[in-house]
C-alpha cells in the first residue's frame, strides 16, 4: 500500500468514515498470476514475474486497497515446509504441502523450526529484501507481516480429521503441538518486522478456526492467536477466516484483532453484532459465485445490496467474503468499484 492508502486504512480502523467507502481485496497466488498472464509456477519461481504481477494489479486498480500488498508467499507450503512437509508443485495449479505425521504424539514432539533458516519462508523473505527497492520506487511499502495461523499449519502437518479429533482426545499433546507452531510463528512475525521496519500490520489466515466449537475456540484458538498478534506492536491486526465465522467473531476483540475478513455466508450486520463496534469488517460479497462467475450486473447488484443493508457504515471496507477467487475477471472488479462509487479507467 502507498502512504495515503495506509493512513486511510488506519483511519478507518480507528472509526473514521470515508466517502465513498473503501474497497479492498486479499490477492495472492490463486488469482493474481493467471489474471496477470503468468503461470502459477512462474509466479513463484521468478521474482520479476511476481513483482510485475503485483504492480500490474496496483496500476490497473489504483483505488483498491490490495492487502497485504506484495505478498511474498508459496501458497499453503510456506510454513508447513519449515516443519519438513513435502511440497508438490504444478505448472498452473496451487502447490500442496503433504502431511508429515499421523498421530498427535508424534506431532507434539516435533521440534520448532527456525523462521529465517528452515523451509520456504527464508526464500519469501529474501524475495522481499531484493524487491524492496522496486516496491518503494513504485510508491509502496511493505506493511504487513504475514503467516498462516496455528490451526491451519497444524492440520497440514497432521491432517484435518486427526487434529480436530486430537484436540478432544489428547488435549495435552494438542497444546504442545500448537505451542511449537505458535513459537515458530512468533519468531517469524518478529523476523519480518526486523527485516522490514515499515511493517505496521499483521495478517494471519486460519480457516480451521471455523471448524471448532465454542469451548475449543476458547482453549485452542484464543491464547495462541493472541500470542502471535502480541508478538510485535502494530496498528492493524488483520484476521482472515472465511470458514464458519460465527464461532470466532465474539472473541476477536479479546485476541486483539481489529480487522476481520469472513465468509459471505454471514451478513455484515450479523457479524457486526457479534464482534462489537471496535472491529473493522472487510467483506463480504460472494467471491466465487458472484464476483468470479457472475455478470457485472450481478456484481453491481450484490454490492448495492450490501450498502443498502448495513446499519452502520463505519469501520467497513467493501470486499469479498474471503480472498480473490481464481478467474475473477477485470470487468467484474470494475463493476464492484462502480457500485461502490469509485472511478474506473
Amino acid at each position: 500500500m502507498n502512504q495515503e492508502q495506509w493512513e486511510q486504512l488506519k483511519a478507518v480502523v480507528n472509526g473514521e468514515l470515508l466517502d465513498p467507502l473503501p474497497v479492498g481485496f486479499i490477492i495472492d497466488s490463486p488469482w493474481l498470476p493467471n489474471w496477470a498472464g503468468a503461470s502459477i509456477m512462474d509466479y513463484f519461481e521468478s521474482e520479476d514475474v511476481w513483482f510485475e504481477s503485483n504492480r500490474k494489479a496496483l496500476e490497473r486498480f489504483p483505488s483498491v486497497w490490495f492487502l497485504p500488498g506484495f505478498w511474498s508467499e508459496f501458497a499453503m507450503c510456506t510454513e508447513p515446509s519449515a516443519f519438513g512437509a513435502k511440497c508438490v508443485w504444478h505448472e498452473n495449479d496451487l502447490p500442496f504441502a503433504e502431511r508429515i505425521v499421523k498421530t498427535m504424539d508424534v506431532a507434539a514432539a516435533l521440534p520448532k523450526p527456525r523462521a529465517t533458516r528452515d523451509g520456504l519462508a527464508p526464500f519469501a523473505f529474501k524475495r522481499l529484501e531484493r524487491m524492496k527497492p522496486r516496491i518503494e520506487a513504485a510508491g509502496h511499502q511493505i506493511r504487513f507481516a504475514v503467516a498462516r495461523g496455528p490451526l491451519n499449519i497444524a492440520t497440514f502437518l497432521l491432517g484435518n480429521t486427526e487434529f480436530l479429533m486430537g484436540i478432544r482426545l489428547e488435549p495435552e499433546m494438542a497444546h504442545a503441538f500448537l505451542k511449537t507452531i505458535t513459537d515458530y510463528l512468533v519468531e517469524s512475525i518478529q523476523a519480518q518486522k526486523t527485516l522490514f521496519p515499515s511493517i505496521d500490520g499483521i495478517l494471519l489466515l486460519d480457516d480451521i478456526v471455523g471448524f471448532v466449537g465454542k469451548e475449543d475456540m476458547s482453549e485452542y484458538c484464543v491464547p495462541y492467536l493472541k500470542q502471535v498478534y502480541e508478538s510485535i506492536d502494530v496498528s492493524v491486526r488483520f484476521f482472515h477466516n472465511d470458514a464458519h465465522g460465527i464461532i470466532c467473531a465474539p472473541y476477536l476483540k479479546e485476541i486483539g484483532i481489529n480487522l476481520f475478513n469472513w465468509s459471505h455466508n454471514h451478513s455484515v450486520n450479523e457479524i457486526r453484532e457479534l464482534v462489537g463496534p471496535e472491529v473493522t469488517l472487510f467483506g463480504n460479497v460472494p467471491p466465487r459465485d458472484t464476483v468470479a462467475l457472475g455478470t457485472p450486473d450481478a456484481v453491481e447488484s450484490a454490492v448495492a445490496d450490501q450498502l443498502a443493508s448495513m446499519n452502520d457504515k463505519r469501520r467497513v471496507i467493501l470486499s469479498v467474503g474471503g480472498g480473490m477467487c481464481p478467474g475473477t475477471p477485470t470487468k467484474n472488479i470494475e463493476a464492484f468499484l462502480r457500485a461502490a462509487g469509485h472511478k474506473t479507467s
